[in-house]
């Protein structure tokens, strides 16, 4: 069976949150291989959710949760937020993971960078970065240490996003 994808997540597989579990979903009731390895925001401390249904939006349903806070997401349409919130998995972040948006639409999140990985773009970045030094941008930015960066690209015109994070 096909993982299903995330508009706004293309690289949740590669990103640690999935891993690969045998068990079965507390969702759906059916076996799988492949987990959710974050914690969404809900009461209770679901065992086992598969891919499939956050893409479908039936764990956020039954569990009466969220994936990803909707305080995160940057101002987008009703329907959006509900995509991002109820039926995108989240990333691992140091604080509250923050949803950048672009063209009136979330972007889709494309991973942890750091300083080397952002060069290219540096000057299209400049104006989410303005709480940090660009120094200690190009410095100490890194995909798992104290000052992470998250990368985001916007679905319509491509243009790059960041959010930076720190312990």
């Amino acid at each position: 069976m096909c993982l299903p994808t995330f508009k706004y997540h293309p690289n949740a597989y590669q990103l640690d949150i999935f891993v690969n579990e045998e068990g079965i979903c507390s969702v759906c009731n059916q076996n799988r291989t492949i987990k959710y390895n974050l914690v969404p925001y809900c009461v209770e401390d679901p065992d086992y959710i598969c891919p499939w249904c956050i893409a479908n939006g039936s764990a956020a349903e039954k569990y009466q949760g969220q994936f990803n806070d909707n305080y995160g997401v940057e101002d987008v349409p009703p329907e959006m937020l509900d995509e991002i919130v109820l039926k995108t998995p989240s990333y691992s972040s140091w604080q509250q993971e923050v949803w950048l948006s672009h063209c009136n639409e979330p972007c889709a999140f494309i991973g942890y960078v750091g300083a080397k990985d952002i060069e290219p773009y540096f000057d299209e970045i400049l104006d989410d970065i303005q709480d940090y030094p660009d120094e200690l941008i190009k410095s100490s930015l890194s995909k798992d240490g104290a000052l992470v960066g998250y990368l985001f690209e916007c679905v319509q015109c491509a243009k790059k996003r960041l959010h930076v994070d720190c312990d």
